[in-house]
Parts: structure tokens; sequence; C-alpha cells
């Protein structure tokens, strides 16, 4: 998969969902102590990431997205053996009540 420099909700959820069916972890990060409702969050500890699979997902929120997308470089510095990735919008776009529908199968 060709990472970009930032996901959508959507698309953080509907690759999410790709990427750990695939067994790559994604994580959603937050890096100003303010979890997200209904999402599961990760607070931002350098420390505690390096211990995560190589390969895995980190996106990065903060308020409007536009601080985690400043610091995307630094962040992708700091964790060479992982993707990052910031969350368009931040924390103040996030729709909480938002989810992926199955697809009818044929």
């Amino acid at each position: 998969m060709n990472y970009p420099q930032e996901w959508t909700q959507k698309e953080f959820l509907q690759n999410k969902k790709m990427l750990e069916e695939e067994g790559i972890k994604v994580i959603l990060v937050d890096t100003i102590l303010s979890p997200i409702e209904k999402a599961q969050t990760q607070t931002y500890n350098p420390y505690e990431l390096q211990k995560e699979p190589e390969g895995s997902v980190f996106v990065f929120y903060c308020d409007s997205g536009k601080a985690t997308l400043d610091r995307l470089k630094e962040y992708k510095e700091k964790f060479p053996k992982h993707h990052c990735i910031s969350l368009k919008g931040g924390r103040g776009y996030w729709r909480k009540n938002m989810m992926l529908l199955e697809e009818p199968q044929e």
C-alpha cells in the first residue's frame, strides 16, 4: 500500500479494517491528551510506540490536524520502521457515530 501524508476519518476506518485483516496494526495516536469518544486511541509515547511491530501504521491526531501534519517529518524520522500519517481535520472533524457499513454479498 502507498501511504499518503493524511487520511480522512473515512479513509482511516476503511484502511484500518483492510490492513488489520492483512495482519498490519493501525493505531490512532493522541498527541493532545484528549481521547476521541467512541474511538480506540493510544496516547503519544515514543518509548511504547517503538515497541509496536515493524510496519505498523501510526495515525497521529491533534485538534485540527495542522500540527500533526506539520510534525509528520519528525514522526517519520522518530519511527523509521513504521508508517506515519496525520488525521485530516484532527479531533475537530471526527464524527463519533460514523461507521463503515458492510457491502451486501451477492
